[in-house]
């Protein structure tokens, strides 16, 4: 089954203690694609201006990403700059500019079909729900948020849950959105608004699945030096939403280890700056993570 993923592409401009890269490859369409390819034939949807190197374009193509959803407007590319220090678990954003992104309103290409996955990557919910209404989904509907429209679109992304199947989000946003400290509670507060599955995302500490309750608890990959954090949670999504689309029926085993494939390529994503990690990687690389993790958390 392919995954259509609709969200943003960008160019970064990012600084950490380990670095400093600038008009570098992101957007959360861009990670959760790139990942999301390592099992699945994937339908990119986005916009970009016409400064967008067409090198990366031609990436896209090269790992079964079908950019034909990919509009290219006049005018220049969505840019974020922003700076990591000490722990680098948040990032201070420094400018922001929507650009060609800003009152984007994507055309669903032919090729598209009702019957695909989607995964609706971290963009404004009131533009995740006009989509969802556009495109009519009819397989597995993922969605993944960030604190802003917790914070400014709070209604329309509690209208959406009601709707997608898969939800994800970090820990500080699961507590932002329900007003529970507990992660246990603010996970049960948020199945509670409709979507059957949520996952709470806690970085190096790993993952909470609830499905019916609390399901699974998933550790991260553990890595000795993390270049750059951005990413990681679109990463995250389309890894899993990736591995999931791969698969005729979706069991509790294979949703753990959807969760457990998350998080390896997202391990691969923090290690480097913007998506070099992950095109570096290779499906090899991956699953010899995998096993290592699978041995970690055998009982």
């Amino acid at each position: 089954m392919r995954l259509t993923i609709i969200g943003s592409v960008a160019l970064d401009s990012v600084e950490t203690p380990f670095g400093k890269k600038d008009d570098a490859l992101g957007g959360s369409a861009t990670y959760s694609a790139i990942s999301a390819s390592f099992f699945s034939p994937v339908n990119l949807i986005s916009v970009v201006g016409n400064d967008f190197p067409k090198r990366y374009v031609t990436m896209y193509e090269k790992r079964n990403i079908d950019t034909t959803g990919l509009e290219k407007k006049d005018g220049k590319t969505f840019r974020w700059k922003a700076r990591y220090e000490g722990d680098m678990s948040h990032a201070e954003t420094l400018s922001t500019h929507l650009n060609v992104f800003d009152g984007f309103r994507p055309v669903i290409p032919p090729n598209v079909k009702s019957t695909d996955n989607l995964l609706l990557a971290n963009i404004d919910p009131e533009l995740q729900g006009w989509i969802f209404r556009k495109a009519k989904p009819q397989g597995l509907v993922a969605c993944d948020t960030m604190n802003l429209w917790i914070t400014h679109k709070r209604k329309e992304l509690l209208k959406l849950l009601k709707q997608v199947d898969l939800f994800l989000l970090n820990d500080a946003e699961a507590r932002q959105l329900s007003g529970e400290e507990n992660l246990l509670e603010a996970g049960k507060w948020i199945s509670g608004k409709g979507a059957k599955m949520v996952v709470i995302k806690k970085g190096e500490h790993g993952a909470l699945f609830f499905k019916d309750g609390l399901h699974s608890v998933v550790p991260a990959y553990l890595l000795r030096k993390i270049s750059d954090p951005t990413g990681a949670g679109d990463t995250f999504a389309g890894g899993m939403t990736g591995y999931l689309s791969q698969q005729r029926k979706i069991t509790n085993s294979i949703l753990k280890k959807s969760l457990m494939y998350g998080s390896i390529l997202a391990s691969f994503t923090v290690e480097k700056f913007s998506a070099e990690g992950l095109l570096k990687a290779t499906k090899a690389d991956v699953n010899r993570r995998y096993k290592k993790l699978e041995r970690l958390v055998k009982v």
